[in-house]
């Protein structure tokens, strides 16, 4: 029963939204010349081949676009954007329904794509978070956790653009004592070291 509330509260929201179908919501396309993960062999999705006909990976009963990655959610699929190994970030956009309650995806984002990223020298994530369209919470410790890991090295991890109703579910969990919320509307304007500066200038602000 509670499986099938939340899968009615996913239609309604995502009914509300600009885009009517989630096969048809890309990952960010425009830094494809700059960067490629299935092309990084440091990257966790290093080798992977798309299609871009055959769709077979849901949210519910929803598809999605098959230039999304799986990480092990069931919900919540992924596209790492861009990594600098120089500047040690990534940028990684989201889409789904970020269900920590019960499929834990939290673990899932850390232990198989940031924990991964995290080894190969990235201390820095910024995540895209616009097509995020439910949150639900568990426990703070896989947070508090990230927090601690990248902030010894300098490090900080900024969400992007999650919509009003996923924010809210987050900050009454208190992750917002572990993870940056910013809204950054123009981030597809900008080449990936622009996002880059202006986050990073805007985490420097907060801790002055």
């Amino acid at each position: 029963m509670k499986q099938e509330l939340q899968n009615t509260q996913f239609s309604l929201n995502f009914a509300g939204t600009k885009n009517n179908h989630l096969q048809d919501i890309e990952p960010y396309y425009n830094w494809r010349h700059l960067y490629a993960a299935e092309e990084d062999e440091l990257s966790p999705f290093y080798g992977r081949t798309y299609s871009e006909f055959e769709f077979s990976q849901t949210v519910y009963n929803y598809y999605i676009h098959p230039q999304w990655d799986d990480f092990g959610s069931k919900t919540l699929y992924l596209k790492i954007l861009f990594v600098d190994y120089e500047q040690n970030y990534a940028i990684i956009e989201l889409i789904g329904e970020w269900n920590d309650a019960i499929g834990n995806d939290i673990m899932f984002l850390r232990r198989d794509v940031t924990d991964f990223l995290y080894a190969k020298g990235i201390t820095k994530f910024i995540i895209v978070a616009e097509n995020v369209l439910n949150f639900h919470s568990s426990d703070d410790s896989y947070y508090e956790e990230w927090r601690e890991q990248v902030q010894d090295d300098g490090g900080w991890v900024v969400i992007l653009n999650m919509p009003q109703q996923s924010q809210y579910d987050f900050k009454r969990a208190r992750l917002i004592n572990y993870v940056g919320l910013m809204e950054f509307p123009q981030w597809r304007t900008l080449k990936p070291d622009l996002v880059f500066q202006q986050v990073d200038n805007w985490v420097m602000k907060l801790l002055e």
